[in-house]
């Protein structure tokens, strides 16, 4: 599987060429949860609710194609495959506990701040600023419709519904172009 590189050369960057291998949403999640020891597909699935299936299975490729996650297909039906990190992936515990702690400590704080409150606090105690409005830019203009009569039940009634065919029962053939409502003799 090639890697996308945003760059071509990364010998001046390490944190980018590293970030480039384990950056996104998911991948730091996925190798913590895999720190805990080898998981099968279905368990890190439970531990990510918020994850797709196919997410999940690229993000899980591309670790294994960056050496960082070992993949284990056990021939059996159904199909068993375990992942578990690599040496090259063990290498990263200290990463990720040092950023599951930092998380511990400064970010959820703040999200946790954000979501209580529309204005959060910043360090020191000073409250944050709203954010102010943007500058030459009108006010939005309101659309007023006219209003649209009620539907009474009578109207309502009055539209024919079209039939709903129980599931399984069969579709009558009609002969192609027949509208179904002449009669065919």
């Amino acid at each position: 599987m090639a890697r996308k590189q945003r760059h071509h050369d990364y010998n001046n960057c390490p944190v980018e060429a590293a970030l480039d291998i384990i950056g996104g949403k998911w991948k730091p999640v996925i190798l913590l949860n895999l720190t805990e020891g080898t998981k099968r597909f279905n368990e890190l699935r439970r531990l990510m609710p918020n994850i797709t299936q196919r997410m999940l299975t690229l993000q899980l490729r591309e670790l294994e194609a960056d050496g960082l996650v070992h993949r284990e297909i056990y021939p059996q039906v159904p199909p068993k495959v375990e992942y578990s990190l690599t040496a090259r992936g063990e290498t990263l515990l200290p990463v990720l506990t040092t950023l599951q702690e930092w998380g511990t400590a400064y970010a959820l704080p703040l999200v946790q701040n954000a979501q209580a409150s529309p204005t959060s606090t910043v360090t020191g105690g000073e409250q944050a600023a709203p954010p102010a409005a943007a500058p030459n830019h009108p006010p939005p203009q309101t659309k007023t419709t006219p209003q649209q009569p009620a539907k009474t039940p009578a109207v309502a009634a009055a539209k024919p519904q079209p039939q709903r065919r129980r599931p399984g029962a069969a579709r009558a053939s009609r002969p192609w172009g027949a509208t179904g409502s002449a009669d065919v003799s």
